[in-house]
């Protein structure tokens, strides 16, 4: 990690910088193959969507976003995991949860970051908040990476996520798969 980035959870009042990264991140060349949503979607959402998808980040015991902020108070990057139970359906169509898990969405580290190790230490703050959870006690993170991405691939199994061997079509009709990665508790 670079020198002075502090990884912290988002806190409520951070809605507008938190919709100010998503928006960033939807414009990003690779945002049709890495989000489920686009520019044009989310910018036209009103700030009560802003403020309570924050406020849920932040107090939600079963929601967590995480930031990496630079020295100078700029957000780096961003990554959300969001608990999920047995019996439920993923956000995926035909993604059925079998197992107490963390999902990992959003995840978006800004160009001049990449490479730096900065995603890896976002990851490692979703894997330190799902493993500490009590209920429900977590047995997997997952999370589901476009099979024409493969950068954003060889992050995740860099950071010891494994092919589950799942893999699902991309919502509303979108050309490719969605490939499931994993990581087991240790």
């Amino acid at each position: 990690m670079s020198t002075g980035i502090i990884i912290r959870q988002v806190r409520t009042e951070d809605w507008q910088r938190a919709r100010d990264l998503r928006l960033d991140a939807l414009q990003d060349p690779v945002a049709a193959v890495a989000f489920l949503e686009t520019y044009e979607q989310a910018v036209t959402r009103p700030d009560e969507f802003w403020q309570d998808r924050t406020t849920r980040a932040a107090t939600d015991p079963h929601v967590a976003q995480f930031v990496a902020e630079a020295g100078d108070g700029r957000w780096l990057g961003s990554m959300t995991a969001l608990v999920e139970r047995p019996g439920g359906n993923g956000a995926l169509e035909g993604d059925v949860i079998e197992v107490e898990q963390a999902h990992v969405v959003g995840v978006f580290v800004r160009p001049e970051a990449r490479g730096t190790g900065l995603a890896l230490d976002l990851i490692r703050a979703v894997q330190e908040w799902a493993w500490s959870l009590t209920e429900p006690r977590i047995e997997r993170v997952r999370l589901f990476v476009h099979e024409d991405n493969p950068r954003a691939e060889a992050m995740y199994r860099k950071a010891g996520f494994e092919p589950s061997g799942v893999t699902l079509p991309v919502p509303g009709g979108q050309a490719g798969r969605e490939v499931e990665l994993v990581v087991l508790r240790g």
